[in-house]
């Protein structure tokens, strides 16, 4: 049993996807404008002159004592901005350090003082949290000591490079500083790198099966669905960190979708579209397989997908295809506090669904950029210092530059999502539909394995505790990895520092559950790949080939539309 506190993820950090998807239609600018929040904001502290007198004339002491040299604020042990031994050591870069966290502190404090109800605090904290992060002098090139080095360095050549790159990113969307460099990497060759052949191409998706690698396989096979924001490959993200590639090793019988990345005359796929191509993928691989189910994996986006279906499955009484459920970081309650909800209101649905409609598509660009500023230390500020302010060319790394390979999102699509987030539908037996039948997930009673992060800051554990909840399953696992959104994922076996907690999602709360869950540590994989044997049947010869005569390979993986842009 387990009771170690677990790190909570800061209320900043969490956006659910309907906030992505209403707020990506409009950018980041709108969201910074100001509006009756800003208003009600300065009311409030108009209304607390003894707290304004209070918290300015500690600043001003504060100041003081910074300008004579007597303060002793540093930043905390965690703030790695401030890292570099001159913002200690210099007289003048100190005192610029100290003012800057004097005064965001003393900003802080004031919107906790102004006492607003919780969707203004968290609207006005992401623009106060985005301001501030903004200003600190480590992103200033004429303070950073680490720009100067550069400088000196190069002889200058930092500062062109620097430029160049600035310009470079300026031109189009996403318009914030490169994660890495488009082309670190080659899709099929450094990403998506497992071995397989497609084996059905439809108008929406490829479907990729993928070659074994033990002598037998397990009889049930596995689909996998992935998000419909980001293409397929996180789950195949490189030899040796492919979740893919890891089950394939366990014998599993593994196939996986590939979206195609719609253009505006894809306008009108809706999520019936996407979960009529569920149906023909299952269909397709119980085919191979020669089974009668097969068990399913969704991410994200793609799980709420795959919970529909098997809302659907059940509904016209095929519910047993389904052999087991695995919902890996994924939302099916929308019920939370935080920014997300903050935003989220009928006018900013109706506008979102609006501006798509009128494009035919949300742009994935404009979507990775509203998700760069959810969290500006580290996804936009670390790359102006290190691209534009000392010149050089970002780290390669394979979980962002698949994060820079954005996609499309039809509009009709869009709006399905959005509205059953506004309406948070899924929670309610039938408020929603899945190929002309109502959806009710209580009535799911397929094994569930339900996989969350402890620092997920796009899908918080707690919100993927009630996903598992909210399903019918008499055997159900959820499994919380202690890891972010994407490491939940990436996560193969052999990092010392990985750990997860587990048990059945019995308890009402996710603070109950986790007060009685177990602690194992290492990967979630391993886990994983046993639940899925042990409903997977006997063990059978390792198929000759990939496909079936109906089904003959198209072409080897990673197929075609993931090379779509």
């Amino acid at each position: 049993m387990s009771t170690t506190p677990l790190p909570t993820v800061p209320d900043e950090l969490t956006a659910p996807l309907d906030l992505l998807l209403t707020s990506g239609t409009r950018g980041v600018a709108a969201r910074m404008l100001p509006d009756s929040s800003w208003t009600r904001l300065g009311r409030s502290l108009a209304g607390r002159p003894g707290t304004l007198a209070r918290r300015g004339g500690a600043l001003a002491r504060e100041l003081g004592a910074i300008a004579v040299g007597t303060s002793d604020r540093s930043p905390a042990k965690a703030d790695r901005r401030f890292g570099d031994a001159a913002w200690q050591q210099n007289p003048a870069l100190r005192r610029a350090m100290q003012a800057y966290l004097a005064t965001s502190h003393t900003a802080a404090a004031l919107l906790d003082d102004a006492e607003l109800d919780w969707r203004d605090h968290e609207r006005m904290r992401f623009v106060l949290d985005n301001l501030v992060e903004g200003l600190s002098p480590t992103n200033n090139p004429l303070l950073s000591p680490l720009g100067w080095k550069a400088m000196v360095d190069t002889g200058g050549l930092s500062a062109a490079r620097g430029v160049r790159a600035l310009v470079r990113d300026l031109r189009s969307k996403p318009r914030v500083p490169a994660m890495v460099e488009p082309d670190a990497f080659a899709v099929g060759e450094d990403v998506a790198a497992t071995k397989g052949a497609v084996v059905l191409q439809t108008r929406t998706f490829e479907l990729i099966h993928y070659t074994p690698q033990t002598e037998k396989v397990h009889t049930t096979p596995l689909l996998i669905v992935p998000p419909v924001i980001n293409k397929y490959y996180i789950l195949d993200i490189a030899p040796g960190r492919s979740l893919i590639e890891y089950l394939l090793q366990q014998g599993q019988q593994v196939f996986a979708i590939s979206w195609r990345n719609p253009h505006a005359r894809h306008r009108d796929w809706d999520a019936d579209t996407y979960g009529a191509a569920i149906v023909e993928a299952l269909d397709t691989v119980q085919c191979i397989a020669g089974t009668d189910s097969a068990h399913v994996l969704g991410t994200c986006s793609g799980g709420i997908l795959a919970a529909m279906v098997a809302a659907h499955l059940t509904e016209i009484g095929e519910g047993d295809r389904i052999a087991g459920l695995t919902l890996a970081v994924t939302v099916l309650d929308q019920t939370r506090a935080g920014t997300a909800a903050a935003v989220m209101s009928e006018r900013a649905a109706a506008a979102a669904i609006r501006d798509s409609a009128a494009k035919g598509y949300l742009d994935g660009r404009t979507l990775a950029e509203m998700f760069a500023w959810l969290r500006p230390t580290d996804l936009v500020w670390r790359y102006w210092v290190n691209n534009y302010v000392q010149g050089r060319a970002p780290a390669a790394f394979d979980v962002l530059f698949w994060n820079s390979d954005t996609t499309r999102m039809a509009a009709a699509l869009h709006r399905d999502l959005v509205l059953l987030g506004l309406r948070n539908a899924l929670t309610m037996p039938g408020a929603a539909t899945m190929l002309g039948t109502p959806v009710d997930l209580a009535t799911v009673t397929a094994d569930a394995y339900v996989v969350g992060g402890s620092a997920d800051h796009l899908c918080p554990w707690q919100s993927t505790y009630r996903s598992a909840r909210l399903l019918g399953s008499k055997d159900s696992r959820f499994v919380l990895s202690s890891n972010g959104h994407i490491a939940s994922l990436v996560n193969p076996p052999g990092n010392p520092r990985a750990s997860f907690r587990f048990g059945q999602p019995v308890p009402e709360t996710p603070d109950e559950w986790l007060a009685a869950a177990e602690t194992a540590p290492d990967s979630w994989w391993p886990d994983y790949a046993r639940w899925l044997a042990e409903r997977s049947g006997p063990d059978i010869g390792t198929p000759g080939s990939l496909g079936a005569r109906q089904f003959p390979p198209l072409g080897p993986a990673p197929g075609t539309y993931v090379h779509h842009n």
